[in-house]
């Protein structure tokens, strides 16, 4: 059985000042190259087999700083980049609830936001297909995946053969760099910190 460890990226700016970063591409802060020095500290008795992160700098910085101190392969994916939120992007909460008033209520009630961009439901899709390929490439493998919240919803979604907006409605909270854990096949998916 392939083991799945999840790592949301670390913190930027723009997740101080809860704007959307979508894809996005701020670097971390200060705050999130500690965060994800300290999830390295922390992974060092977890004898992972390979890394794969998103390519959005984010997340790739927090896999770098990751894997400089566990000396395991990195590979950088594509499709696990975070949802694509439109129009949103680059936007805070407040300045979406005053441009697209009903379609933020949307979005809280866990319903669909932005009209353009990606839809959860597609993100979702592209997320479960790559995982699907890393589980066949890494048979009874350990990995470490750094991404973003909607992706390790998705994984969650994927791994508990559950639908996106149920792991999106009850799902534990997700802060930046925190871990998760997906036992492909035991259909399990469990917060580490």
């Amino acid at each position: 059985m392939t083991t799945i460890l999840l790592a949301r990226h670390g913190e930027t700016d723009w997740n101080k000042e809860l704007r959307f970063q979508g894809h996005r591409d701020p670097p971390l802060n200060e705050t999130g190259r500690r965060q994800a020095a300290e999830l390295a500290v922390r992974l060092e008795q977890e004898q992972l087999d390979r890394v794969y992160s998103s390519t959005l700098r984010r997340a790739r910085e927090t896999a770098e700083i990751v894997v400089a101190r566990l000396g395991i392969p990195l590979g950088i994916d594509d499709s696990l980049r975070e949802v694509d939120t439109g129009s949103w992007s680059g936007l805070t909460r407040a300045e979406i609830e005053e441009r697209f008033p009903e379609a933020f209520r949307r979005w809280l009630d866990y319903g669909p936001g932005w009209e353009d961009g990606e839809s959860y439901e597609e993100m979702a899709e592209r997320v479960a297909a790559t995982l699907e390929l890393l589980v066949q490439r890494h048979p009874d493998g350990r990995l470490l995946i750094v991404t973003h919240g909607g992706p390790v919803r998705a994984a969650q979604a994927w791994a508990m053969g559950i639908p996106f907006e149920e792991a999106r409605r009850t799902g534990p909270p997700l802060h930046n760099c925190g871990l998760f854990e997906a036992d492909v096949g035991a259909g399990t998916f469990r917060r580490l910190d």
